[in-house]
């Protein structure tokens, strides 16, 4: 999960030397769509493998799409939850200290990360990671092809992430493709893989 990279945005957000000549601070803007990136790679890995899980099982679409839109929704709701739990612990953390320094009601106390935008941006990001494999699937009638199409656009999806994040980061762009493109094949194919040997158990 995506949850502490608000405190990466914070932490470089507070340094002068990630700030450009005119106040833009462009670091903290990065760490923020970093952590949008990561929360959409969540999105897109979890209701991929869920997807494919279940179809493991039952080949009907309906039952695919259905459990995708359910992963989506606890997946959203779970990010929210978690990253404005973290921001809040953070705050109360930081407000303390602006305390005991006599600062607070200043800058210092506004430039604080807000829990509530947090919790909305992590959902959000999840939400359009997750989208992506449903809408693949949501219009392939034969399973077949369903699921491998499931599979391409999560591929393709999380090559573009990994690119991202390798700009982002300033990273080998191929050793980080590579690196979230097998990551996620792995946990689908685990998932998938161990749903069949579930069915198999079942109609034996």
């Amino acid at each position: 999960m995506a949850v502490n990279d608000t405190k990466l945005a914070v932490a470089d957000a507070e340094n002068p030397a990630m700030k450009c000549d005119d106040g833009v601070d462009f670091a903290g803007r990065a760490n923020w769509l970093r952590a949008a990136v990561l929360g959409a790679n969540d999105g897109l890995v979890s209701t991929a493998s869920l997807m494919l899980g279940v179809s493991a099982v039952k080949h009907d679409v309906r039952a695919m799409v259905v459990s995708g839109f359910a992963g989506l929704l606890a997946g959203a709701c779970s990010m929210a939850i978690g990253e404005y739990v973290s921001v809040c612990s953070q705050r109360d953390v930081e407000l303390a200290q602006l305390d005991r320094d006599g600062k607070r009601g200043g800058e210092e106390e506004q430039a604080l990360p807000s829990p509530v935008q947090a919790a909305a941006a992590s959902a959000l990001a999840f939400s359009v990671g997750a989208l992506l494999p449903l809408l693949a699937a949501g219009f392939i009638v034969g399973y077949k092809l369903r699921v491998a199409v499931v599979v391409a656009v999560a591929t393709l999806a999380l090559a573009a992430f990994g690119f991202v994040g390798a700009v982002l980061g300033r990273a080998p762009v191929a050793k980080s493709c590579a690196r979230v493109v097998v990551g996620g094949l792995a946990a689908m194919g685990v998932t998938f893989g161990f749903m069949r040997l579930f069915r198999a158990t079942l109609v034996a």
